[in-house]
């Protein structure tokens, strides 16, 4: 019955759960399909029954940080390198609120052709997507500081640079005590990330194999979240119209569910959402349990900087690769966003624990509570995103929104947990549909995405019927 979903929505659920309190894990404590000695060989063939795994390599001094072992290390390098199989790269180090001043730079070799490409950057300001710092799940001990993933497909060969600049003081300068430029430390335990997603075709119409008992269980509860939505084990929640939509909605409120009103629910049509077990979520990764906040009041739309050079086809394992990464090497809980949209305009389940419950995420440091994260995937500072994407984007809000009463044109009041842009406790006045950098000092969503919000909010509000 759809109004099975009343169960799903409204949810309070406290968020205290403790998170294992172990430490920042070395590539010595994680298991064998982790640990990834580097240029080791390990036949793909051999990865566990749940597929993917995770190659953690240190940086080491470059040349030139050799030649000065007095000095602070300015430079790091992964020299050029054949390893095993990987689609999606990051670095990560120790201190979740260290920043890493200076250019990150990566090079690959293509799998198939044996071709390296050219350097490649990436995003380095990402502690921003994070659980807020007073949770569970911020203060875990095991949470690390990272670069954004980028997705580079399958390659066999690495190389990486990391180079410290000169961090700004508050007159845009930064000075040595000679007056020079200072570049800062890097911070401590430099390591390159190797995310390979699984070989296995886990695609919403491919065949999905079954993993572990733990993952079964596992799956079994993240598709018992979504119960009244789709079939158990379904790989996409189906698409209503308008009126189904409201039917569903009257059908809470009848059940006395705190929803959008009853005489006139201003909901927009629910879209096909894609399931953690359509893009073949390994549910063996993450943490147990769900956490909920109270409602949700606002979204807030990224780009996942994990660069424009997929396919749409490829988008089931650029999730899985970004999950991993998520959980294993930054050591959140899981994938931080609640939903993911892809170039096409697909749709795709995100954190686990029900697409129509208010999920606790970790996408928007300061402003996770009353929240929900949807990222974009690609980078969008210089290329605009796809009309298919914004409009998915205003579907998906007018939808969720909707659900809990929410203009998407309208304002909205948020308590702040602590951001670089509001201190813990300020009330903060945003839209209904904001960019990441309406609650945080980021250059996400991208200027180009961030400009097509007004767009998204008229979509979105015309969805609704208003």
């Amino acid at each position: 019955m759809r109004g099975f979903l009343a169960s799903s929505i409204g949810v309070t659920c406290a968020a205290a759960l403790a998170l294992p309190l172990t430490p920042p894990a070395a590539a010595a404590a994680r298991p064998a399909a982790d640990a990834g000695a580097p240029g080791a060989p390990a036949p793909r063939a051999a990865a566990p029954a749940v597929p993917g795994s995770t190659q953690s390599l240190p940086l080491e001094p470059s040349a030139r940080d050799r030649a000065t072992p007095s000095a602070p290390a300015t430079e790091q390098v992964v020299p050029r390198r054949s390893v095993r199989h990987f689609s999606l790269v990051g670095v990560v180090w120790d201190d979740p609120a260290a920043e890493l001043h200076g250019r990150v730079q990566v090079r690959t070799r293509t799998a198939a052709t044996g071709a390296w490409s050219d350097w490649q950057a990436l995003e380095t300001h990402n502690t921003e997507h994070a659980a807020d710092r007073d949770t569970a799940e911020g203060a875990s001990g095991r949470v690390r500081g990272a670069t954004a993933p980028l997705w580079v497909g399958d390659s066999d060969g690495v190389e990486l640079r990391v180079r410290s600049e000169p961090a700004q003081d508050a007159t845009g300068q930064g000075t040595d005590a000679r007056g020079a430029a200072a570049a800062p430390p890097l911070p401590a335990g430099l390591r390159l990330e190797l995310v390979d997603p699984g070989d296995e075709d886990r695609s919403v119409d491919g065949p999905r194999t079954a993993g572990s008992a733990a993952e079964s269980t596992a799956a079994a509860e993240a598709s018992a979240a979504n119960a009244g939505l789709a079939a158990p084990g379904a790989a996409q929640i189906a698409a209503l119209d308008r009126a189904e939509t409201e039917q569903e909605l009257l059908a809470l409120a009848a059940e006395g569910v705190a929803t959008a009103p009853r005489a006139k629910p201003y909901i927009g049509p629910r879209p096909a959402i894609v399931t953690r077990r359509g893009w073949g979520a390994d549910e063996g990764l993450r943490e147990s349990g769900f956490k909920y906040t109270k409602k949700v009041k606002a979204a807030f739309v990224h780009h996942t900087a994990s660069g424009n050079g997929y396919n749409c086809s490829q988008v089931p394992s650029l999730i899985r690769g970004i999950y991993r990464y998520h959980v294993r090497s930054m050591g959140w809980r899981d994938i931080g966003y609640n939903f993911v949209v892809d170039k096409c305009g697909k749709i795709y389940e995100g954190r686990a624990g029900g697409v129509a419950k208010p999920v606790l995420g970790a996408h928007t440091l300061g402003f996770n509570s009353n929240s929900m994260g949807i990222a974009v995937l690609g980078t969008y500072g210089s290329k605009k995103p796809s009309k298919a994407a914004v409009k998915a984007v205003a579907r998906l809000s007018a939808w969720k929104l909707g659900l809990h009463g929410m203009n998407p044109k309208k304002k909205t009041t948020l308590t702040s947990a602590g951001s670089n842009l509001y201190s813990k406790g300020r009330k903060v006045r945003l839209n209904v549909i904001s960019g990441h950098r309406d609650g945080f000092k980021t250059e996400c969503p991208g200027g180009k995405l961030y400009a097509k919000l007004g767009s998204a909010r008229s979509k979105a509000a015309h969805y609704q019927g208003r």
